[in-house]
Order: C-alpha cells, then structure tokens, then sequence
C-alpha cells in the first residue's frame, strides 16, 4: 500500500524495494549510522553488533530453505560449522587470504547439505526434520575422526586472522566493518532472490509440492538448490565466526543452535528476509539485556547462581516464541508491514 499520490508508470520501478524517495533517504540514514556506529560504541557493543550481523546471515539462510522453500532444516548450526572448519583449515594450513576461505566456506557447506537435501524429494514435514538432525548429529562425529593434521579432533583449530593488503584485521572495529559488507552483499542477495525467477519456483514448492511440477519446474532441482542456498549463507557465516572468536570446535556448533535459528526466524516471520533481521534482532536484544541483568544481580550478592541466569535466558527466549506464535504467526515482519501501511492512510484507519 502507497501513500495518496504515490504511483508508478513502468513495472521495474513499482518492483523496487525502495520506490521513494523518503525511502532511498532513510535506507542511506541507515547505512550511514551502522557505519558509524563503531565511533559512537565500545568494543563490548562492537562484539555484541558482529556476532549478531554473523547470526543473521546464517538465519538469511535458514529463511531461504524454511520460509522460501518450505524445506524445514533442523541442522544448520552444522553447517555453520562446516564453514567454519573449513575457513580455519585453509587458512591455516593453506594460508589462503580471507576473501577465498569465505566462499570455499560457504561452498563447502553448500556441497554437503545436498546429501541431506536429497530426502528432500522423497520425505517432508517431521520425516524431514528428523532428516537435518542426521546433519547436526554426524558433524562432530566425522570432524572428531578426521585425520587431526586436517581439523585438529576433539581439539579443534586454531584460527588465522583475517588480512587485507599486508593489514590484519584483528580489532573489534576491524572485525565489526568485515561482518557487516559480508552481510550487506548476502542480504542484498537474499532479499532479491525471492522475486527472481529460482525465488519463485522456491514460494511454489512451498505452497505446492504437485503444482510446481505441472507448471514445468523441476521440485528435484529446486529443493535441493533450497537447502545448497541454505548452507551456503551458513557457510559463510561459519567462516565469520571462525575470523571472530579464532579457535572452533564441535561444542560450538550444536543442535540448539540450530533451534535457535528456527527460533528467530519464526519470531521475525517466515516468509521474508526482513524476518531474518528483526527475528535476529530481537532474541539478540532479549538475550543481551537478560544476561546484562543477570550479571547485575550475580555481582550484588543477592544469591542468584549464574544457572538460574542461563536457565532464565532459555525460558523467556522460548516464551517469546511460544508468543509470537499464538498471537502473531506471521512474525514480526508482518506486524512491520501494518504499521507501514496504516501510517501510510493515517488518519484513516486500516485494519
């Protein structure tokens, strides 16, 4: 829904995200303040910010095989952790620069969600799920007996850090500027696949598993392209984290991640890569502030043990998604959607 005057005469423009020019002016805001944003914090927020922007790109891929494909996926912490593994082995074994162990991360990644995709054709609903959660179980198992010369075993790898033009990147700011162009690139991305032509036949595979096949697409195809696009932006994700913390091993990436995934995507909303940024956004900010709190009380003394913190954090986390889907299923990007469009008619009223 447009404002009153607000019109288009050619399709390309009306597609457009940002269609006027109030829009293109606080889409620019927005950039400017995430660029400065390291200049206005301390490296405490600047870590907090990172790990976010690394979460969010990984959730960017769970929104594609979940909410554009409708492929549910209950092992993308393993595949986050592919890529990180494989991020750190090449760049320390290797030592390939970080602009080729990003991709080679999400590549590999990539390539190893289609032997779990491939149930995919057969099986969907709770079958599938039970499927990805083969993914999350052999992970650590394989990455333990490897050869260690290749991922360290149960030790894990250590991690390189990332170097541009003879400079390492190696401070917070550094790190925080890093994070965010990858996910500036893969959001871009994301954002636009749904309206592209693969974006489409994925929309159709999730809301018909027989029709697609009658209009000419191909559902072998596109449902394991789905959970290859999935990984992929897992991959990288990995690769990022890999450059931020510097050390990886198989207690990092477990299955309660991935349903913390799951998690954000449902509480931003499913069907649009917006989810994936206000979904992220939120669990983020509720587990910032309950830990901050929690902290705050384990420092005065007041018998609290740093157990009932953590178990605090878990229960209103999934209270928050027990919430969101009995009252707003659609997820926040939906309710987004109807403050936009009821300030757009204001002093209407809109329903």
């Amino acid at each position: 829904m447009l404002p009153s005057g607000v019109y288009f005469e050619s399709f390309d423009r009306e597609g457009r995200y940002l269609r006027t020019k109030p829009q293109i002016a606080c889409f620019v805001g927005l950039l400017v303040l995430l660029a400065g944003f390291p200049f206005l914090s301390n490296d405490y927020l600047l870590g907090i910010a990172s790990m976010m922007y690394i979460t969010m790109i990984a959730v960017f891929g769970l929104q594609i095989t979940v909410g554009m494909a409708g492929q549910i996926n209950l092992g993308q912490s393993a595949f986050v952790g592919i890529g990180a593994y494989v991020a750190a082995a090449l760049s320390g074994s290797a030592g390939l620069p970080f602009w080729m162990t990003i991709p080679a991360a999400g590549l590999a990644a990539g390539s190893a969600s289609i032997l779990f995709g491939l149930p995919a054709v057969r099986v969907k609903g709770f079958y599938l799920a039970l499927t990805t959660i083969a993914a999350q179980v052999i992970f650590p198992i394989v990455v333990i007996r490897l050869p260690v010369a290749w991922f360290g075993g149960p030790n894990g790898l250590a991690m390189e850090p990332a170097h541009i033009f003879g400079r390492t990147l190696g401070s917070p700011m550094e790190m925080y500027y890093l994070c965010l162009a990858v996910l500036l690139v893969l959001g871009t991305f994301a954002f636009n696949l749904q309206r592209s032509r693969v974006g489409r036949a994925f929309r159709a595979l999730r809301d018909n598993d027989i029709v697609p096949g009658v209009l000419g697409i191909n559902p072998f195809r596109y449902k394991i392209l789905a959970f290859f696009g999935g990984a992929f932006f897992g991959g990288i994700s990995g690769a990022l984290y890999a450059y931020f913390v510097r050390y990886v091993t198989t207690d990092q990436f477990t299955l309660w991640l991935s349903v913390w995934y799951i998690g954000m995507l449902i509480v931003g909303g499913l069907h649009s890569p917006l989810g994936a940024i206000l979904g992220t956004l939120f669990i983020t900010g509720v587990q910032e502030t309950i830990h901050h709190v929690g902290t705050l009380l384990l420092a005065s003394h007041s018998g609290i043990s740093g157990g009932i913190v953590f178990a605090s954090t878990n229960v209103v986390l999934g209270g928050a998604i027990i919430i969101t889907l009995i009252f707003e299923p659609y997820g926040l990007a939906h309710r987004w959607n109807l403050i936009k469009a009821a300030y757009r008619i204001w002093p209407y009223s809109h329903n």
